[in-house]
Parts: structure tokens; sequence; C-alpha cells
């Protein structure tokens, strides 16, 4: 079955649910529900560091937030319930090791409006950046970044797609998949 999504483009709703070995940067995964999902992200965000940029993409539902908590949490952000997805407000920031730029560009109506939010501020400045809905706003990225790319499964699965552009984000991605399937005994 194929259905649109919100950007117009289309993708099979039934995917070839197999954990993907992760090499050369591409890493893909199911999770089997939001805990899940938010489980991964803290492991995802004890690895980053200092200046690294996560640029989440997926369709309304997806999970972005939910991994973005997760996240948080890994960078030591404690209280999970400050973390909320900034669709009104755009930008959240969030202390924890370092600090967190949470940005969430739903709301954009036209390309320019991410540099009138001084997009660019954030991700070269101090912290890391979860940019949600980084599709809007693909020339602002940085060139080395993590795209994490969500889909909705059925009603508690999703999968997950990390992708690395650029060598230490697929060296940070490759080492995730590792990490990951280590933990759940592969």
């Amino acid at each position: 079955m194929i259905f649109p999504s919100l950007w117009g483009w289309k993708f099979p709703t039934e995917f070839p649910m197999r954990e993907v070995e992760p090499g050369e940067g591409i890493w893909e995964v199911q999770t089997k529900g939001p805990d899940q999902t938010q489980h991964l992200g803290r492991i995802f965000g004890e690895m980053l560091g200092q200046g690294s940029v996560v640029a989440l993409r997926g369709d309304l539902g997806s999970g972005k937030t939910v991994l973005a908590k997760g996240i948080a949490q890994g960078l030591g952000v404690e209280d999970e319930g400050e973390v909320t997805s900034p669709s009104f407000v755009l930008v959240n920031e969030y202390q924890g090791r370092v600090l967190v730029h949470h940005v969430d560009l739903y709301r954009l109506q036209r390309p320019g409006e991410g540099e009138d939010l001084g997009l660019e501020e954030f991700i070269s400045g101090p912290g890391v950046t979860l940019v949600e809905w980084a599709e809007k706003v693909p020339s602002l990225l940085p060139e080395e970044r993590v795209e994490v790319h969500l889909h909705w499964v059925s009603p508690g699965e999703r999968k997950l797609v990390f992708v690395g552009k650029g060598r230490a984000a697929k060296d940070l991605v490759d080492s995730l998949g590792h990490k990951w399937r280590k933990m759940k005994g592969e």
C-alpha cells in the first residue's frame, strides 16, 4: 500500500522489517514502542558531543519528539518532561552535560524562515542541535550531521534509518548500530 505524506512524496507502509547491519554510516532498525525508541535515543545521546547536529525527518506521529526526548536524556537532561516538541515556540533549550537546542520547523511556511529564526547560529554554536522537520531547511544543515529518518510502521512500531553525513557522523552511526546490537545480545 502506498500513501502520500505531508511533503508529497510516497513510501510503502510495508518495509522489509529486518535490522540492517551497521556499515558505511547507514543503519536501519525497527523499534517496538515509544519506550524502545526513547531508549535508543538515550544511547545515541550518550554518544553525541559538542557541536553535533541531528536532523530528524518523518511524518507527524513518526516518533521524532520521542527520539529527541531520549537523545536529551543521553545528553544529561534529567527531567524528560521538560523535553517537549517546540512546535509553537520553534526552539527549546535544555541544559545537560552540554546545551541542547531542540528546534521544530513544522510551522515554517517558506524557506527563508529558517534563516530568520537564526538556525545557523544554533547549528554552529556550542551544544548539540536537534532539528525536527529538517527537510524544510536542507541548505542550512551542515555537511557533517546525522540524519534520522523515522517511518510509522504500526501504532507501536517505528522504522528508523540513521544516515551519517560526513566521516565523523558515519563513524558515529556505525558505532551506534554496533552498540545497540551488542546491548541486545546479537
